[in-house]
């Protein structure tokens, strides 16, 4: 019994110790962007007073808005492509009976362990070629490099796990594969689909590099390269309570979307990972 108690105590100061180093860096970026001036460099842990400037300059001095509508446009649009591809691939690699299957499906794992410096060169040449350089399309479809095989992974996966009898009696009824995959299977990995999803998401949402190379301007940046842009009026003074009020802006939006679909996030991520 005794030993049974030590166990649980020991367990929950492990919980508490991780969710205080998971969660106190967002903490203290939102208190550190309601102080300015000195205030920015008080260690107490609850803020003496509420100053909203922070936030107030962040919009006011560059398109913060436009950053954040163009990282919407691009994680959104990354998302759709990423599904739109890793749907029918999936089906392919789960249901179908092909030579070389499991050679290809680990050939999209091991896609997504290239870094991203190691395709940046022949990325811009491609992004050049096709007249996408500086726009929001180029951007996305750079992020299916990264988003891709994940997606593609996942939803195989799932897809490995559903019952066949549902794909045989849709197609003892007349169900073409076009139908089978649209009115049948994709209900059914709707738990899967939103969990790729918002992986893909919050992937697209976070990306700095390719973002910082193929956009030039304020107007076609995201919002990882608009904050890592912002300056002091010297050029040489960096105002961390501008960079806390953006980066918080930024985060909020993740933070939500993930308590709304935690359920489908665990349900789809655990629904068929183990098998794949």
């Amino acid at each position: 019994m005794l030993l049974r108690l030590i166990r649980r105590a020991a367990f929950g100061a492990l919980v508490v110790v991780i969710v205080v180093y998971a969660v106190f860096p967002f903490y203290w970026a939102i208190v550190s962007s309601l102080r300015t001036g000195q205030a920015l460099f008080n260690t107490t842990l609850v803020p003496g007073s509420v100053d909203l400037g922070n936030y107030v300059a962040v919009f006011r001095e560059q398109p913060f808005a436009r950053n954040i509508l163009n990282s919407l446009i691009v994680a959104g649009t990354t998302v759709l492509l990423s599904l739109a591809l890793a749907a029918p691939a999936s089906y392919a690699l789960g249901r179908i009976a092909f030579r070389g299957r499991t050679a290809l499906l680990f050939g999209f794992l091991g896609i997504s362990m290239f870094p991203q410096v190691a395709v940046l060169s022949g990325m811009f040449e491609i992004v050049q070629g096709l007249g996408l350089y500086n726009r929001l399309l180029g951007l996305a479809l750079c992020y299916l490099l990264i988003t891709l095989p994940l997606t593609v992974w996942v939803l195989t996966a799932f897809m490995r796990d559903l019952p066949r009898e549902i794909e045989e009696a849709a197609l003892v009824d007349g169900a073409s594969p076009l139908l089978l995959m649209w009115r049948v299977l994709l209900p059914l990995m709707a738990p899967a689909l939103a969990a790729t999803g918002l992986l893909v998401f919050i992937a697209a949402w976070n990306e700095f590099l390719f973002a910082l190379t193929f956009t030039i301007t304020s107007e076609t940046r995201t919002v990882p390269v608009a904050i890592a842009l912002i300056s002091g009026a010297t050029g040489y003074e960096l105002p961390w309570g501008n960079v806390m009020a953006a980066s918080v802006t930024v985060t909020l939006p993740l933070v939500l979307l993930v308590l709304i679909f935690q359920r489908r996030i665990v349900a789809g991520l655990t629904a068929g990972a183990i098998k794949a």
